[in-house]
């Protein structure tokens, strides 16, 4: 990749390094600067003899979670929602066990406290995955909104639910129609037809997991995945179009075309502190969020935050990982945008160290760092 290499030479060669530790077979990023495409490229394989490319469709995993939150502040824009009202409003089966007073926004903040159970999603039917949830209690001793913990499946089912019964859509048709498609992000999906499914292929990506030291294949590129939606953590495609969502979040919710996705009131409440100081009982950190996005929180370790965007990023910062793979952010003080997928879960330390020095060395070789 001698043009990688020569624009970003620092990035490329934390890629590489990744490469030779086994953490990945590949990796995908994109970069773009005041809406000026910068870099757009791949490294490495999908599969062992089977380049990876800028057109591999990716699993995001939870790098996919602020479409969803995009989806339900659509709603708010159009006055069919209140972030505050409580979510068994709309979903009164949710009521269950305690859970009544429980706001749209606290799940959204990850304040909620839904007691930890199995979905059994993608074998599980929806409304199977959504009644298991609805019919769990909270957290022992939780009072929402006064603690924290980052929730990676449950809020968003109910979130997903919560699209649905208003729309009448389910939410992975909704989010495609309503933002995928506005936004010129064709190859994105939170669940696809399983012909286009096979019409993709190789260009399917794949993830693996470190396991006794090698690579293994996890299950996220078999067809009952790909075409099962799950609102936190199943969005796929290529990761430059990742970007377009954050770009048009910098241009506070216009797409390239001038079309309003988001009111200017929807992305400052989506990127700004609504969740500050607290300490994440998931992530055994202090993390600060907005509406379903996770807001810059060196200002708690800029070596020891999880997920976070490197070492330069503005403190206005904001975006969201995937687990042990991705990241998506927007840096508003330079203008920037980033997105990244790794095909490699090594485990969250290393991921966490990988991705803190991928950021890192992005704003190194853009001469931003200061």
């Amino acid at each position: 990749m001698p043009e990688f290499d020569a624009k970003f030479p620092t990035t490329f060669e934390v890629i590489e390094q990744g490469i030779e530790r086994e953490h990945h077979l590949g990796v995908q990023v994109y970069i773009s600067r005041n809406n000026e495409t910068l870099l757009d490229e791949a490294v490495g394989e999908n599969r062992i003899g089977d380049p990876m490319t800028s057109e591999t469709l990716s699993l995001w995993l939870s790098s996919g979670k602020p479409l969803t939150a995009a989806a339900i502040m659509q709603l708010v824009d159009r006055s069919k929602l209140d972030i505050e009202q409580p979510a068994a409003s709309i979903v009164p089966e949710f009521a269950e066990k305690g859970k009544e007073a429980l706001t749209i926004r606290q799940l959204l903040t990850h304040t909620a406290g839904l007691r930890p159970v199995s979905t059994g999603w993608p074998q599980q039917e929806w409304d199977d995955i959504l009644a298991k949830i609805c019919g769990a209690s909270l957290r022992m001793n939780w009072v929402p909104g006064e603690r924290a913990g980052y929730d990676p499946a449950r809020s968003w089912f109910v979130l997903g639910e919560i699209i649905r019964r208003i729309d009448g859509r389910g939410v992975d048709q909704y989010v495609r129609e309503e933002i995928l498609e506005p936004l010129g992000m064709l190859d994105c999906w939170m669940s696809m037809p399983s012909s286009i499914h096979n019409a993709y292929g190789l260009r399917i990506g794949i993830m693996y997991t470190v396991l006794d030291g090698d690579l293994k294949a996890t299950h996220g590129h078999r067809e009952d995945y790909c075409t099962s939606p799950s609102p936190g953590g199943s969005m796929r495609g290529p990761v430059c179009q990742l970007g377009k969502f954050y770009e048009m979040l910098l241009a506070n919710g216009l797409n390239s075309s001038g079309e309003r996705i988001l009111s200017e009131e929807a992305v400052q409440l989506m990127t700004s502190r609504q969740r500050e100081g607290m300490f994440d009982e998931t992530f055994q950190h202090k993390l600060d969020f907005g509406l379903g996005v996770i807001v810059n929180s060196n200002r708690y370790g800029a070596d020891t935050v999880p997920y976070g965007f490197g070492r330069y990023a503005s403190e206005s910062s904001f975006g969201h990982g995937g687990a042990q793979s991705s990241i998506g952010l927007a840096d508003p003080g330079h203008g920037l945008v980033v997105a990244a997928v790794a095909n490699g879960c090594p485990g969250e330390e290393i991921h966490n160290e990988r991705f803190r020095d991928l950021n890192s060395a992005i704003y190194q070789d853009l001469g931003l760092v200061g």
